[in-house]
């Protein structure tokens, strides 16, 4: 666990990751223009808790305060090889006495193109939901969801689950 309380969800937010554990890919039924989903599941190195001061009022018992931000670039892992990143950024919109909470934005990049996600980061050990909301290159098309799980020694795990999605209509 981190040292301080939203590291570990911003990080889970995050991005970081580290070996893929297990890719599998599955095209949905018989139909040509049918969405394809892909499961990717990585290893995550989380880089070191980066919070950044942006709010100038600050109250003394609390660490963070609204609009302060917090950046991260962790490392992404399959099969022992280092794979990709991510790029993300966080936006604390809620401090105590309300519960903490932020709000995350990042990109992973990964061979082939990028995939980009929001979430919401909370303090605590839970898995941090992520909207993958699509992407560039072999990615270009995607949407999907995952999941970050942080382990509490640097390291975690992503998974995504990725629909492959396409046009309605045939044109126009």
């Amino acid at each position: 666990m981190r040292k301080v309380p939203l590291a570990g969800a911003a990080a889970a937010l995050v991005l970081g990751l580290g070996g893929v554990v297990a890719t599998s890919a599955s095209s949905q039924a018989a139909e040509p223009n049918a969405a394809k989903s892909t499961t990717l599941t990585f290893k995550v190195v989380f880089s070191p808790f980066e919070p950044i001061e942006a709010n100038n009022v600050r109250n003394p018992k609390s660490p963070f305060a609204p609009g302060d931000e917090i950046v991260a670039n962790d490392q992404l892992f399959s099969h022992r090889r280092h794979v990709g990143d991510d790029a993300f950024s966080c936006v604390i919109v809620s401090v105590p006495p309300d519960a903490l909470l932020a709000d995350c934005n990042g990109i992973f990049r990964l061979p082939g193109g990028t995939i980009a996600f929001q979430t919401t980061a909370i303090p605590g050990p839970a898995p941090k939901q992520l909207a993958v909301t699509g992407g560039t290159g072999a990615y270009g098309n995607v949407g999907g969801d995952g999941t970050l799980v942080e382990f509490g020694n640097g390291k975690g795990k992503l998974t995504l689950h990725l629909l492959s999605l396409v046009a309605r209509g045939g044109g126009g």
